[in-house]
Order: C-alpha cells, then structure tokens, then sequence
C-alpha cells in the first residue's frame, strides 16, 4: 500500500537508513542536550561533561574532547531523545547509572537543576532502563559532588 501511495504523490524517497553511533558520543549527546534544558550551554557546562567523559569513562582528555565535538554535533542534529538512547542502551548497566549521574551533574554545574532538567533526566534514565531507586543514588552521588 505504501508503494501506491509513494507513486500517487511521487515521492518515493527511501527511509533513511539508522545510524549506527559510538554509544560514547551517544551519551555525550545526551549530556549536552541536558546542559540545553534550560536553553543555555556555558563552557561550565561543556568543561564538566568533558570531565565526566574522563571520570566515568576512563577516557583521555583527547579522546574525550573528540567525544564531546560529535556528541555536540549529535545534539544538534538529534530529533528525540529516544534515537540516542538506543544506542547508549548497548553499555552495561554500571556505565549507564554512570552517565544518569551525569546528567545530574550537568544539571547542577550552574547552582541548581530546573523542574524541566529533573524531567529531562527521569526520561533519560527510563528509556535506559535504569530503576528509580539507582537513579536516586546516582542524583545523592551528584549532589554530593556539586560545586
């Protein structure tokens, strides 16, 4: 049926085709779409999630800027928050709490999260599976660590 009406309007441009991504950009694309919640990212920002790719992930500072510079563009061009989480889903449950962390962190590196920040993370971390009682320690573990 599809194909009749492809040629009864003419378009019949195929779907594009899924993208597979480092789910290390990936989730660095997450992080910086929460540093966008509040529709501001500060080099703060930015500097912290370069600092969480190192910590949580053990990359060097080369390589996590790297991951940052396409997690940006990733963010940029993302439409859902869903088309990222697809791929971060691939990492093990540990690394996942990890980067829920991180988006806490973010949230708070310019004082204190927003209503929408909160929203932003408790979305994030069902579509990666992460129960709410991780996703409490992973934001006490943020907390704690915020400046």
């Amino acid at each position: 049926m599809a194909g009749f009406f492809s040629r009864l309007f003419g378009s019949s441009r195929p779907e594009p085709p899924v993208r597979d991504l480092d789910p290390y950009e990936a989730a660095a694309a997450l992080l910086v779409e929460a540093a966008l919640v509040d529709g501001v990212y500060a080099n703060l920002e930015s500097d912290m999630i370069a600092e969480i790719l190192v910590t949580s992930f053990a990359m060097s500072a080369d390589r996590a800027d790297e991951v940052l510079q396409h997690g940006e563009l990733l963010a940029e061009e993302a439409t859902d928050t869903h088309a990222l989480t697809r791929h971060v889903k691939t990492l093990p449950q540990a690394e996942r709490a990890g980067i829920i962390e991180g988006l806490y962190r973010v949230s708070f590196a310019d004082g204190e999260a927003c209503k929408y920040e909160e929203s932003f993370v408790r979305h994030v971390a069902s579509l990666l599976h992460i129960d709410d009682v991780t996703r409490a320690h992973a934001k006490k573990r943020a907390e704690l660590n915020a400046p």
